[in-house]
C-alpha cells in the first residue's frame, strides 16, 4: 500500500528517497532541498549514511542491520534512533514509505 501513514513507520516499511527533493554531498556532509518547501536540511556522518542507503527502495530493517554493523551500535539502539530519524525524514517529505501487501 502506498502512502502509508509516515507516522508509523516500522522494521516492516519500505522507505526510498522522496521524488520531491535533490541531495547533494559536500565535503562529507550531505544536503538537501526540499521542493515542496524550500527548506534545505544538512546531514553527516550516521545520518548522511541512511540517506545513501535510502537511494532505492529499502527495507527499514536492513538500514538498522547495515548501520548497526558499519557503525558498530547496539541493535536495540539502533533500531529505535533509525526509526526516529526515519520518521523525522517522513515528516518533512523527503522520503515516501511503502509497506508491502
Amino acid at each position: 500500500m502506498a502512502g502509508s501513514d509516515k507516522r508509523d513507520i516500522s522494521l516492516d516499511t519500505i522507505v526510498v528517497a522522496s521524488k520531491d527533493q535533490v541531495s547533494s554531498d559536500l565535503a562529507g556532509e550531505t544536503v538537501l532541498l526540499s521542493l515542496t518547501s524550500a527548506r534545505y536540511y544538512g546531514l553527516s556522518g550516521v545520518g548522511a549514511r541512511i540517506w545513501d542507503l535510502l537511494r532505492e527502495p529499502v527495507r527499514a530493517s536492513v538500514i538498522c542491520e547495515s548501520i548497526a554493523v558499519e557503525f558498530e551500535v547496539a541493535p536495540d539502539r539502533c533500531e529505535a534512533d533509525t526509526l526516529q530519524f526515519l520518521q523525522e525524514l517522513a515528516k518533512n517529505g523527503l522520503i515516501e514509505t511503502r509497506v508491502d501487501p
